[in-house]
């Protein structure tokens, strides 16, 4: 399987996740010149960005591992991009990280959700 098909079947993993955790999906794949956010959601009085991270081996690390300096800025970047091109959002929001490890049938092993993963560094 390529890293693109395991990205978006981890995205599909993470929706159905979020779903049952009462998050409501208002977006997927917001893309602005800033960046890219993989699922928008409202979860209780927050506005959520999440990114969806997948793998099927634990060789380069853990998925949250993967995430660096440069993303996590640009992840806020285009939060931000968002709040600012988007009207009657929740005034309160966050970055949260979903966390997907695959087994070799590519079914989940693991999935965590970090809750505001990428604050203020």
């Amino acid at each position: 399987m390529k890293r693109r098909d395991t990205g978006i079947q981890g995205e599909k993993i993470a929706r159905d996740f979020l779903k049952k955790r009462g998050y409501h999906i208002l977006e997927t794949n917001y893309r602005c010149p800033r960046g890219e956010i993989d699922i928008i959601a409202r979860h209780k009085d927050y506005l959520a960005f999440i990114e969806v991270r997948t793998k099927r081996s634990l060789d380069f690390g853990s998925p949250e591992e993967s995430i660096t300096r440069v993303k996590k800025e640009r992840l806020k970047m285009t939060a931000l991009q968002y709040r600012q091109s988007h009207c009657n959002l929740p005034p309160l929001w966050r970055i949260d990280i979903v966390a997907i490890e695959l087994d070799e049938k590519g079914k989940p092993s693991r999935i965590e959700l970090i809750d505001n993963a990428v604050g203020e560094d």
